[in-house]
């Protein structure tokens, strides 16, 4: 009778400690789940942040240098064509006086042969 009451106790104490070890393993089952969870959102915040952030300097890059391009091209164009103009203009007035002058100093010479 001792025997099956100590075996009894032994069985009742084995599924017992079978029990427990089954909740221990669903618990760290579960606190394993909720870290990785933790762990890759936290993770694809911080590399969806620097993605961003590496996109943003890039298309900052991209967008200053194509205003820069644009703004000398421009700039470089009105220079252009307002200094050919000034030119223009200036080398078309000392033309004409050169012209006048040379034909003033012509005629004058013509008055002074017929004389």
């Amino acid at each position: 009778m001792k025997e099956n009451a100590v075996i009894t106790i032994i069985s009742i104490t084995i599924i017992v400690l079978n029990m427990m070890m089954i909740i221990v393993l669903d618990i760290k089952n579960a606190i394993m789940v909720a870290t990785i969870a933790e762990v890759t959102t936290v993770t694809m915040a911080e590399i969806m942040a620097e993605v961003m952030a590496e996109i943003m300097v890039a298309t900052m890059a991209v967008i200053t240098a194509v205003v820069m391009a644009v703004t000398m091209a421009v700039t470089t164009a009105v220079t252009t064509a307002v200094t050919t103009a000034e030119v223009t203009v200036v080398v078309m007035a000392v033309t004409t006086a050169v012209v006048k002058d040379v034909a003033a100093v012509g005629a004058g010479c013509f008055n002074l042969i017929n004389n």
